[in-house]
């Protein structure tokens, strides 16, 4: 996450600590089915249209100092080193893909699922992001698992891009629609909370060929 990233997410969580909301346990919900136009379904569709990961994608220098670093902070969830690394990639891929923050997903993810790929909450939502099965009726086909990996990260940031461009941006309203719960203040609280305590990310750019050394950061 950038720095304007992290200072947004942080203006977020001041804002809610001053009306008094500390984030608790998730609140059931879930996405509600609405009224789609055809133009917006059309370029739902054509977003949820499969592209596979890369093959090179990890092998990018920025992408690989995040999927490095997100993978020691995963690694006792995913003790399988190829799998860790296969569901970072493919966190990231998707998340960029839909224009939406990484870290922004794993909190969606951590909140919603706590990482369980088989995950089914009481009102249907179903694996890692907790997707409603309404959506592969609307904007798929029934032939899309929501339970595959990367099936279920597309979805779930398609969604959560959309939106987010129902709100103009505003990630409170879009996280409030993703859950079923608009207007509450529980789960998008939850959810900057979880971003704040365990995935902010800030890149370290590599120094340039030549340049003097400046001060160390002792971690």
């Amino acid at each position: 996450m950038t720095r304007s990233g992290i200072l947004r997410f942080g203006a977020a969580i001041a804002a809610l600590t001053l009306l008094g909301l500390g984030a608790g346990s998730a609140f059931a919900g879930a996405q509600v089915e609405e009224q789609l136009a055809s133009s917006v379904v059309s370029g739902l569709q054509r977003a949820i249209a499969d592209n596979p990961v890369p093959a090179d994608y990890a092998s990018k220098p920025a992408v690989r100092r995040w999927i490095d670093e997100m993978s020691r902070r995963l690694a006792s969830r995913f003790p399988d080193a190829p799998s860790r690394n296969d569901f970072i990639a493919t966190v990231y891929y998707e998340a960029t893909r839909a224009g939406l923050d990484p870290q922004l997903v794993l909190g969606v993810i951590q909140y919603e699922s706590n990482f369980r790929k088989y995950a089914i909450s009481s009102a249907d939502a179903r694996g890692y992001m907790q997707v409603m099965p309404f959506w592969t009726r609307l904007i798929g086909t029934s032939e899309h698992n929501l339970f595959h990996l990367r099936t279920n990260l597309r979805y779930g940031c398609v969604i959560l891009r959309h939106y987010l461009d129902i709100e103009n941006g505003d990630l409170f309203r879009a996280l409030g629609r993703y859950n079923g719960s608009l207007g509450r203040p529980e789960y998008p609280t939850g959810v900057l909370d979880t971003i704040n305590r365990n995935w902010l990310f800030t890149p370290v750019s590599p120094p340039k060929v030549g340049a003097a050394p400046s001060s160390i950061a002792v971690r």
